[in-house]
């Protein structure tokens, strides 16, 4: 592990902050809670493995390529964020500020990049790319995904946004390489 890069999570962190606790009030509503927790725990994996296992089942060659590829997407996607997180070492909000509540438990100690996102939003993109009738589930699902992360007091804003860009690049290689 590292240090922080020359403070400058902590400057971040310091301008986030109260939009942090904006969103992470609603957790005060049950409803939202549990429909965040919900989502979140999908983005852990549930769902895209789900998704993948029926494309590859349901329809045919292209099913697969398209499974094959998010695969490779998310296999890098992990090494890649789990790199990052341990050399970065961003203390997620909920453990920096007091006044941000975990909405649900963390999967990891450090918060940036999101791995929720960036796979959200890696699947999403080599989904839709074969599969554009996809995208009225898929795109809603990969925002709520995000915008959990902040909600639950497990990300500030520009960790989903890493997550988000790296996901992007990660899926635009996938598709290139397929």
């Amino acid at each position: 592990m590292s240090a922080q890069p020359a403070g400058w999570f902590d400057r971040v962190d310091a301008f986030e902050y109260r939009f942090c606790v904006r969103l992470n009030i609603a957790c005060e509503r049950a409803l939202v809670l549990h429909l965040f927790r919900a989502v979140s725990r999908l983005g852990d994996g549930v769902f895209w493995y789900a998704l993948m296992a029926f494309l590859a089942l349901a329809w045919g060659p292209m099913g697969r390529l398209t499974a094959l590829e998010m695969l490779l997407a998310g296999g890098v996607g992990l090494a890649l964020y789990k790199a990052l997180k341990h050399r970065l070492v961003r203390e997620r909000p909920y453990i920096t500020h007091a006044a941000i509540r975990a909405g649900t438990r963390a999967l990891d100690r450090y918060s940036f990049p999101s791995g929720h996102t960036l796979h959200a939003v890696s699947f999403t993109v080599v989904a839709v790319a074969h599969f554009p009738v996809l995208a009225p589930v898929l795109v809603p699902f990969a925002l709520l995904v995000a915008a959990s992360r902040v909600i639950l007091g497990l990300h500030y804003p520009t960790d989903v946004l890493a997550g988000a860009t790296i996901g992007a690049l990660l899926a635009a290689g996938a598709l290139a390489l397929g």
